[in-house]
């Protein structure tokens, strides 16, 4: 095989017709501005045609489940190996689907539990043992004194309400002499009147064996003993000792104290997913409802049955092993003490939940819990989940694609994420990642850099070869490159903000946090950081954000935080996430915007829609009218293929343009409604510099990096960085009232070094308005310009949870924190460049 890909001549999307030689077996990173061609090369042309070819090459009939592919625009590609994307959309928001099922730890947890479980009483708690008539003989034996008489018994009735006249009566005409009720003995042969409101115990008397040694009688006599007892009893036998010990064993998982009995244990018992396993009144949901949030009242959110859940292995049943955080459920497997017979049935199921779990933590996933639900997971955290998953099949020859692994990774944490990149190098695969993080690019073998511009004016090759010569080369084009090299810096400002007033979180203790006392400075740019599991995301979204909106809204939330203090200073709290901007391909920038509605209406004022009477309805693709009612505005068909995968076509009638012709045939400066929207927003922008109304937003989403886009383009083809800065560009082009608490999780996904300078710009802006911005951020370029720093740690998950440094960011690089050891680097590296 080639030891390099060659990829000729791409045009898909933006792409020039690029061609180029990438090495196989390295790590190779795709770099650029935002909208520069990254993803258009990696996913959409080199992921896609691998596929296909590894799809084309399959059966007809298996074909047909899996559907067919079209060729990406692209000449030839040359070296291509089979190959798998890792993208941020991969995980499921099935209520059932949690960390430990994706990763297949759950399965091997199932049969581990059934193999060596040890199951407990539900009713009296004791721990059931399950033995055969052989070990009942041998441990009879072993544990008989010297002389005496043996016992033994058959327990027929445990703890249950009853006369029993008719039982007794069969009993002594099948030949048994005497029973033990409740305790003492008596004769068959009289009259038994029993109460039959009380709860009674019945042993049957099966033999009293004498003896002053042992023989092959005696053998005999005790082993027919056992065994009637186990059948007349359904698998139960009491033996009472010459010195008055009393043992019951039991040769099924029956409870010798009270008699309850367990069903058959095995693997589907601990299955959420099945009736066998589950909690009947949930049906494993673990909450009262699907729409609800509240556990379930019988099972407590656990989802199991109380079968299920009485099973124990370490002394913890399977629940509570899911309940831990990964590194707490290593050390658990690590240090579990069982027998060397459990060890050899265990022993590979034991090897192959620790790999996982290793897999895990070396991704930076130390600090979740095994049973978090998959749907509550950040894009960056379902990715390295799979990717984690990919590394424990040791597949060799592959070719990975990933998409910004180190979202949501504190700086601390790539390093581990790198190892583990550079080992599914090492044994024979190539890797391509699409990332922004420098320690990343610095860490790989090959780097190509897109440019110069993004959307229609990239799609370009700035940069392809080697990290090192990059780092050399300083008559590069490279943009990436200059960065790299400090020839072009994010500066730290010559100030920071100051202002007395404060927001005061006292005694917060939600998830991980310790009860922790918060000075939220108002009026500033605010920056939460610290390590991944540090307690970010909790003290931002489930106490700041939930506390505020409470008040303002005066209803009350169950929060686990005593008070925030001088709300009063805020009217506004707007939270602004990576969620899609709209759920309906209908929606894109311009209508999610605003800016739409005032290009329905300046379209509505020309000569031609006024001549003929076009209100600004007529524009718009939503509703009946003015749109193409063949394909209902959308511009597209979509044909079922029954069991081939359905299939998207371009609508016979409008070719794609959304509107039927008479609307079309309206233009405002020569353009039709539909050439507008496939403008570019930097297009847009020029072309109505005359109308304020539009372009004030339009020149928004510009500022925030977003020129590339176009007008029309569908919300659900926008990554999550995207769709984020289009909420803050709309918040941006309203008319500021101040007093605003803004709250943004990684705004810095996806941006280029220059695309970071553009935001810090535009969220100092917020900030001149007198309105206050809280950003979790592990960007050092983006921390070391904010005003105030919140710190995290000391650690995640259980580990976390506490204030380790408050203060502007050379405060902060003076503590020993993770992040303070980072952040001491980059401003050191400032001071040299000043000296």
């Amino acid at each position: 095989m080639e030891e390099k890909i060659i990829i000729k001549g791409a045009r898909e999307h933006n792409l020039k017709n690029v061609s180029l030689e990438i090495p196989r077996n390295k790590m190779i990173v795709f770099t650029g501005l935002s909208g520069s061609g990254k993803t258009s090369l990696a996913f959409d042309t080199i992921f896609a045609e691998g596929q296909r070819r590894y799809i084309e090459s399959l059966s007809s009939y298996a074909r047909q489940f899996l559907g067919g592919m079209s060729k990406p625009d692209v000449d030839e590609i040359e070296g291509l190996s089979p190959a798998i994307s890792i993208n941020q959309k991969a995980h499921s928001s099935n209520p059932r689907s949690t960390v430990a099922t994706i990763t297949e730890i759950y399965d091997y947890l199932r049969v581990l539990f059934a193999r060596i479980g040890k199951p407990f009483c539900v009713e009296c708690g004791i721990e059931i043992e399950k033995v055969t008539d052989d070990e009942i003989f041998k441990r009879t034996k072993t544990m008989i004194p010297p002389k005496g008489e043996l016992i033994i018994l058959s327990p027929v009735v445990r703890g249950r309400k009853g006369e029993y006249y008719q039982m007794l009566q069969d009993l002594y005409e099948l030949g048994f002499s005497s029973v033990r009720i409740d305790g003492k003995e008596k004769s068959l042969k009289t009259k038994i009147l029993l109460k039959k409101e009380v709860k009674h115990n019945i042993d049957i008397v099966i033999d009293k064996i004498n003896y002053s040694k042992i023989n092959d009688d005696f053998d005999f006599r005790l082993s027919e003993a056992i065994e009637t007892a186990i059948d007349m009893s359904d698998g139960l036998c009491t033996i009472i000792f010459p010195n008055n010990e009393e043992k019951i064993f039991s040769t099924q998982y029956s409870c010798p104290q009270c008699g309850f009995s367990f069903p058959e244990i095995e693997p589907r018992l601990f299955s959420f997913n099945s009736p066998y396993g589950y909690c009947s009144a949930c049906n494993g949901l673990g909450v009262e409802n699907i729409f609800s949030s509240t556990p379930c009242s019988v099972c407590g959110g656990k989802r199991l049955n109380p079968n299920a859940l009485s099973i124990k292995v370490g002394g913890k049943n399977i629940w509570e092993t899911t309940d831990m955080t990964i590194d707490n459920a290593l050390d658990f497997f690590n240090n579990l003490k069982i027998s060397k017979k459990e060890e050899e049935i265990a022993n590979v199921i034991l090897k192959e939940i620790i790999n996982r779990l290793q897999f895990l933590i070396d991704v930076g996933l130390h600090y979740i819990k095994l049973n978090r639900k998959s749907g509550t997971l950040s894009g960056g955290e379902a990715q390295r989940i799979r990717l984690a998953s990919q590394v424990g099949t040791k597949l060799v020859g592959a070719l990975y694609v990933l998409d910004e692994p180190t979202i949501g990774l504190h700086q601390r944490d790539n390093e581990l994420l790198v190892n583990t990149l550079r080992n599914l190098c090492d044994i024979g695969n190539t890797i391509i990642v699409v990332e922004h993080d420098e320690n990343t690019i610095l860490a790989s073998d090959w780097i190509v850099d897109f440019g110069p511009g993004a959307g229609k004016n990239g799609g370009q090759i700035m940069y392809c070869g080697e990290v090192g010569e990059l780092l050399k080369n300083n008559k590069s084009k490279s943009l990436t490159g200059k960065y790299l090299r400090r020839e072009e810096v994010i500066d730290i400002p010559q100030r920071r903000k100051v202002d007395s007033r404060y927001l005061k979180v006292i005694g917060a203790s939600e998830n991980n946090l310790k009860n922790i006392n918060v000075n939220i400075p108002l009026g500033k740019l605010v920056c939460l950081t610290g390590v991944s599991g540090s307690g970010k995301s909790t003290l931002m979204n489930n106490v700041i954000y939930d506390y505020i909106t409470g008040k303002l809204n005066h209803f009350k939330r169950d929060i686990k935080v005593k008070e925030i203090k001088n709300i009063e200073y805020i009217d506004r709290i707007i939270k602004m996430d990576q969620s899609m901007i709209g759920k309906s391909p209908r929606s894109n920038p311009a209508t999610y915007t605003k800016a739409y509605d005032e290009i329905r209406n300046l379209f509505a004022m020309t000569p031609e829609a006024r001549m003929k009477g076009y209100k600004p309805g007529r524009f718009s693709f939503n509703v009946s009218g003015g749109r193409c009612e063949n394909c209902q505005g959308r511009g597209t068909m979509e044909i079922e293929m029954h069991f081939l995968p359905n299939v998207e076509v371009v609508c016979d009638f409008c070719k794609g343009k959304r509107f039927n012709k008479e609307t079309l045939a309206v233009h405002y400066k020569g353009k039709n409604i539909a050439e507008v929207l496939e403008m570019t927003i930097e297009e847009a922008e020029k072309f109505f510099r005359d109308i304020p109304l539009i372009n004030d937003k339009l020149k928004v989403l510009s500022d925030v990096g977003l020129g590339y886009l176009t007008l029309g383009q569908s919300a659900t083809t926008l990554s999550g960085g995207e769709s984020q800065r289009i909420k803050l560009s709309r918040e941006l082009s309203k008319r500021s009232k101040g007093k605003t608490l803004y709250l943004l999780d990684e705004p810095t996904t996806g941006l280029h070094y220059e695309d970071i300078k553009k935001l810090i710009l535009v969220l100092q802006k917020l900030v001149n308005m007198g309105n206050t911005v809280m950003v979790i951020e592990h960007n050092l370029d983006f921390i070391k310009c904010a005003d105030w720093i919140i710190d995290l740690g000391e650690d995640g998950g259980d580990k976390g949870g506490k204030i380790v440094g408050e203060g502007t960011p050379e405060e902060i690089a003076r503590l020993s924190s993770w992040t303070g050891f980072y952040l001491r680097k980059i401003i050191n590296e400032k001071l040299e460049r000043k000296n």
